[in-house]
């Protein structure tokens, strides 16, 4: 009776087993997940595509704005240059205009010297006439220009006080006219240099500025070759996108699908075990034998000795002190009298012994309250040892602002961590250069 019961029992797992067996299922499953993978590799390609234009976008707008303030710089200079240009030429037509009045009004004395001169010449010729100074008709006479005979006739000792008042102040005036004539071409020239140079400024500008908007046509022609570039891509990753998402559906639908059939073939499988069960019941004519109640009973499992208790992580080892500060390697910021609240060291603010104080903290070492802790109480906090047994963990001084005034971490090698007012936290060198004329040679081994 046994003997049937097994195998009827084993027929029914076998009939089981067929109808769970679904590789029609998994064929298609399959399919789709490797159809699946192979466009999430597509999107992926696209999505680097994208952040690659979008990267490309970000530098050619930085250099474009840059351009643009270069653009506005030029045109602002070229405005202004034109303007001392306008002026410039302003200011010639003005000082050609006082030069062309004074050149009339020297013109205009020098028409009534000459008048004055035929007068004084007829006056010499009577005054010779009558007997008068020889000397006085000589020198008028063989004067070779009539600036020449002002001079002469102002000589003359014998001539009239009313012809030398006229002389004199004919001369002061054509001497004043003159200089005014040489200051004023004076000026012109330099304002006619200053306008060539002006111009010749205008010119450089205004082809400059043709450059720069050249250039910035082109980045703009490139900026739109990306944005649309972009935009090609963004499309093939949302059509990408939409295929997976109908792929991922087919799948959770297949996935179903292969459930419920499962489900099925489970249910009937259990409905045959159970008429199977119930027909072998039947057939069955000795009565089950009754289990000994002694052998029923388990016995309760009785501890190991070899049970372990659960541990704590191992505590820090205080080596680590010369690593723990790289996580604020270009992180960091120095700030005198830094470090000392939470906030501060959240932000990464710290200045020399703050730093240190936290960075020994991490490795479970206290190196007194936060709140006071400065390069003189370090100083005192551990032994001090020769700088020739110096090891990783040291704590190394500098004479900086002050004797003691900096102190940082040795990590060996000839280099330091620190928090260096120049960088925040950082590792230097202090076997050369500023940090080996500044180190004291004070080490203190915590």
């Amino acid at each position: 009776m046994k003997k049937k019961m097994l195998l009827l029992n084993t027929t029914v797992l076998l009939g089981l087993g067929g109808v769970l067996s679904t590789p029609a299922y998994a064929s298609t499953i399959q399919d789709m997940e490797s159809q699946k993978s192979q466009i999430q590799n597509q999107r992926q390609d696209v999505q680097s595509n994208i952040k690659a234009a979008s990267d490309e976008l970000t530098r050619l707008q930085a250099e474009q704005d840059q351009m643009k303030a270069q653009l506005e710089r030029l045109t602002i200079a070229e405005e202004e240059n034109n303007k001392k240009a306008q002026k410039t030429e302003a200011d010639i037509k003005e000082t050609s205009k006082q030069v062309e009045q004074l050149e009339k009004e020297i013109k205009l004395l020098q028409e009534k010297l000459e008048k004055r001169n035929d007068i004084l010449k007829d006056r010499a010729r009577s005054l010779q006439e009558s007997g008068g100074n020889v000397e006085y008709l000589q020198v008028l006479l063989g004067s070779s220009s009539f600036g020449d005979f002002v001079d002469r006739a102002l000589a003359v000792s014998t001539i009239v006080d009313a012809d030398r008042g006229i002389l004199k102040e004919t001369k002061n005036m054509q001497d004043e006219l003159k200089t005014k004539q040489a200051d004023v071409k004076s000026k012109l020239a330099s304002l006619e240099d200053m306008k060539a140079e002006l111009d010749e400024m205008t010119v450089q500008l205004a082809a400059q500025k043709k450059q720069k908007d050249a250039l910035a046509k082109e980045l703009k022609d490139k900026e739109a070759k990306n944005e649309e570039l972009k935009a090609s891509l963004q499309s093939q990753d949302s059509s990408l996108a939409n295929e997976q998402s109908t792929l991922e559906q087919n799948i959770k639908d297949q996935k179903a699908a292969e459930e419920a059939a499962r489900k099925e073939a489970e249910q009937a499988a259990k409905e045959a075990a159970k008429k199977a069960a119930e027909q072998a019941q039947k057939a069955a004519a000795a009565p089950a034998e009754k289990a000994d109640s002694s052998s029923a009973k388990a016995e309760a499992p009785k501890a190991s000795s070899n049970d372990v208790a659960p541990t704590s992580a191992p505590a820090p080892k205080a080596s680590n002190v010369v690593t723990v500060g790289n996580r604020w390697i270009g992180n960091s910021a120095y700030v005198f009298g830094g470090g000392r609240s939470q906030s501060d060291i959240s932000h990464g603010l710290f200045d020399c012994s703050s730093f240190v104080h936290w960075a020994y903290s991490q490795v479970g070492v206290n190196l007194g309250p936060l709140g006071s802790v400065s390069t003189e109480t370090l100083k005192h906090a551990g032994t001090q040892v020769s700088s020739s047994q110096m090891q990783p963990g040291d704590l190394v001084f500098f004479d900086t602002y002050k004797k003691d005034g900096h102190v940082g971490i040795y990590v060996g090698g000839g280099k330091f961590i620190g928090a260096q007012s120049s960088t925040g936290v950082a590792i230097a060198n202090m076997s050369s250069g500023y940090w080996k004329q500044k180190f004291n040679g004070r080490v203190v081994r915590i």
